[in-house]
């Protein structure tokens, strides 16, 4: 018996969950028996290929098979499944590191840091609703929540205290060091912030929050949501990237050097920021990958007075209104919302800062404007691009972005795409309620 195999057993451990994401950053996996550790450390757990979103793979043959494969530092206890431990797995394929597995290509992009010398950390601040189902509609969960400025309401925040403590409870039993919880700006809208880590160790734990959430929500009676925009005069729930990047000593680069007073960050911080700006239109397929997330992404007051969605290709010191937000040895970046692959999104981030890099981007002047309060002329006058406004715009945007597209891998950028167009087409050919409400009896 391994060391492994019997810390887990003493554990109470009795089942391991072979998990992986597919293309839509959705956890799936096996349940696979303690007593086949060993099996699935050198094999992986087996998949038919052709079923999993986004793999392109056969039918026959030996590229058929997908196979989840963890390593010994992947696998933990689960607190909130007692018995259960959680082996966040990478895609094999005939034996080999799969292409278009989402963890691979993030991976393959911390990859590319690493011959520089460089790490990438991020600290990702997911936000979420609780809703229910009542005839036939989706609401917030909780029917007392209904201030007309709910952001960081602690009237409500105790009626969702179980829920909320529990999650907070089991994400640091797995490790994580939460750091707040709070209420959001829409009626049953919550965010939870966790420190953060190495790119694919915040990607990891962002899989691990989302098993927990939906999980614990369903025992006390509400269902976990991570749909951008489920109301739409409400606002959407974004999944914003803090971002910054370290040395082999430890050394954050995006620090600013000794003989730039006052500034945030260093030049090179900056050009990573100019290759972010550069690629923002086809990031946008990736960090904002639904249809719904497009409702999300247009300028205009939210229910509490503001929008916190960027809907324009600007950076600027503390300044929310922007895609970039700089602060002092970071920047966050604010165009993902919450349906987006951590995985992917954080995998296109890197080569879109490194062709920065690699350029020396200049991301142009400090914006300390408050955007959503310009006109689109005065936004136009400016030279600010706006992002794509719809899932079809941004796929078209993804597909001509060599550099983006080269980050995925040829496979997965081509399947997202058809993936996406497909998704398009079906909700452009979609009849609304909306449409017969206003056009059955109008001719």
């Amino acid at each position: 018996m391994t060391d492994l195999h019997q810390r887990l057993a003493t554990q109470g451990v009795h089942t391991l969950i072979a998990q992986f994401a597919d293309v839509h950053g959705t956890a799936k996996g096996k349940y696979v028996p303690l007593a086949h550790l060993d099996d699935l450390l050198k094999t992986g757990a087996g998949f038919a290929g052709p079923s999993i979103w986004g793999t392109a793979l056969p039918r026959t043959g030996a590229r058929a098979e997908y196979y989840a494969r963890p390593t010994e530092d992947n696998i933990q206890a689960l607190p909130w499944m007692p018995g259960y431990a959680l082996a966040t797995s990478s895609g094999f394929v005939d034996n080999q590191p799969f292409e278009a597995c989402p963890r691979q290509v993030l991976q393959r992009a911390t990859g590319r840091l690493a011959e520089r010398g460089w790490r990438l950390k991020t600290g990702i601040e997911p936000e979420f609703f609780l809703l229910k189902a009542k005839d036939g509609r989706w609401l917030p969960a909780d029917d007392a929540d209904r201030l007309d400025k709910p952001s960081y309401d602690l009237k409500s925040m105790p009626r969702q205290a179980a829920f909320l403590q529990a999650l907070g409870q089991a994400l640091t039993d797995a490790g994580l060091d939460v750091l707040q919880l709070d209420h959001e700006d829409a009626h049953g809208q919550y965010e939870v912030n966790f420190a953060f880590d190495e790119a694919l160790a915040s990607a990891d734990h962002l899989m691990l929050f989302k098993l927990a959430a939906h999980t614990l929500a369903e025992q006390h009676g509400t269902v976990f949501s991570m749909m951008p925009k489920p109301f739409a005069n409400q606002p959407g729930s974004g999944l914003h990237f803090h971002v910054s990047l370290w040395d082999e000593a430890n050394r954050c680069v995006f620090a600013p050097v000794a003989d730039e007073p006052g500034a945030l960050l260093s030049p090179l911080a900056r050009h990573f920021i100019g290759g972010v700006l550069a690629h923002s239109a086809a990031l946008c397929a990736l960090a904002a990958p639904t249809v719904n997330s497009y409702k999300r992404l247009v300028v205009g007051e939210s229910l509490s007075g503001t929008s916190w969605a960027p809907a324009y290709v600007a950076h600027g010191p503390n300044n929310r209104t922007a895609v970039v937000r700089t602060l002092p040895g970071r920047f966050e970046w604010r165009l993902p919302d919450a349906s987006a692959n951590p995985y992917l999104a954080t995998a296109a981030l890197i080569a879109a800062g490194l062709d920065g890099i690699d350029r020396q981007l200049d991301p142009g002047p400090d914006c300390t404007e408050d955007l959503f309060a310009l006109s689109l002329g005065e936004i136009r006058a400016r030279g600010i691009a706006l992002l794509p406004q719809s899932l079809d715009e941004a796929a078209d945007a993804l597909a001509a972005d060599e550099i983006v597209c080269a980050a995925l891998g040829p496979v997965l950028s081509a399947e997202f795409i058809r993936l996406k167009k497909a998704e398009w087409l079906a909700y452009a050919r979609h009849v609304s309620d909306w449409e017969l409400q206003r056009y059955a009896t109008m001719f």
